[in-house]
């Protein structure tokens, strides 16, 4: 695919032919806003950090795991490290039954076997239907791998707002997060109660102010655990935890995962 190609006629030829299961690998969706398409999208990641946004939500996405998008879903996806190489693939709707995990979103592991069958697509770009038979017939076995596979998703969701007055606080919330940022504390920095603050909290994003404060700083140590080198007690006390065990427990809570065992999973299943 030529580097100047359009990422506008892009979305055009996803959904060009509706029986076609389109394959993409690049980049390409970091530079489109909030978008959507007709069919299912596939996401698979390599390298590095990435999060998928939505209207609602962020949803983080560690090494070794797929987003899946179904249609008509507005998203785009945020890549946070200049190295990584996307892949895409597009299903038509009615390849999947209305009752399956799959026509709804969900971030998912990536087995070894999905693994290596997108990777055996690699020099494959564009839509492929019934008449390239052997393409084809390949992606619809890559499909019922991943129909069978996908159960259940993981569930690490940070609510967004486009409300005006929350928008700078969750900012504000995300820039200090090694600060001791108590319910109080930043409300006081925003000129209001800390009775108030909770409210729009609860009427904006519909959770509590520390329970976000505690989502937060969990996907942000994800991210440390995935890119630096950094000990979990290091980690555990830049966040502001008293002890490794508070900070494990947590980051379990949130994620239902120990931190030790998410560095080691997904260290070893992305190869580093």
């Amino acid at each position: 695919m030529k580097k100047d190609y359009n990422p506008f006629q892009f979305l055009k030829d996803v959904d060009h032919i509706n029986d076609s299961i389109f394959i993409h690998h690049t980049k390409i969706e970091e530079q489109l806003p909030m978008h959507k398409h007709h069919k299912h999208q596939l996401s698979y990641i390599e390298g590095g950090v990435a999060f998928l946004n939505t209207p609602t939500n962020s949803y983080f996405l560690p090494a070794r795991h797929f987003i899946w998008m179904p249609a008509g879903m507005e998203h785009n996806v945020e890549l946070r490290s200049p190295f990584i190489m996307v892949r895409n693939l597009y299903f038509p709707v009615d390849l999947f039954p209305k009752d399956h995990k799959l026509r709804t979103m969900g971030i998912y592991p990536v087995t070894d076997l999905i693994k290596e069958m997108i990777l055996f697509t690699e020099e494959w770009k564009g839509g492929f239907t019934k008449e390239q038979t052997h393409q084809h017939e390949f992606l619809i076995a890559l499909r019922n791998v991943l129909m069978a596979v996908s159960r259940v998703p993981i569930p690490i969701a940070l609510p967004t707002t486009k409300n005006e007055l929350l928008k700078p606080i969750l900012k504000y919330i995300h820039h200090n997060l090694e600060e001791p940022l108590k319910l109080n504390l930043v409300a006081k920095e925003f000129g209001m109660s800390s009775r108030s603050l909770s409210r729009i909290f609860r009427e904006h994003i519909d959770i509590s102010f520390l329970q976000y404060l505690k989502m937060t700083r969990v996907i942000r140590s994800m991210e440390m655990l995935l890119e630096t080198n950094k000990s979990i007690s290091e980690i555990a006390y830049t966040y502001r935890y008293s002890s490794i065990g508070a900070f494990s427990n947590v980051f379990y809570q949130i994620s239902h995962i120990r931190p030790v065992d998410f560095r080691k999973q997904n260290l070893k299943k992305g190869g580093k």
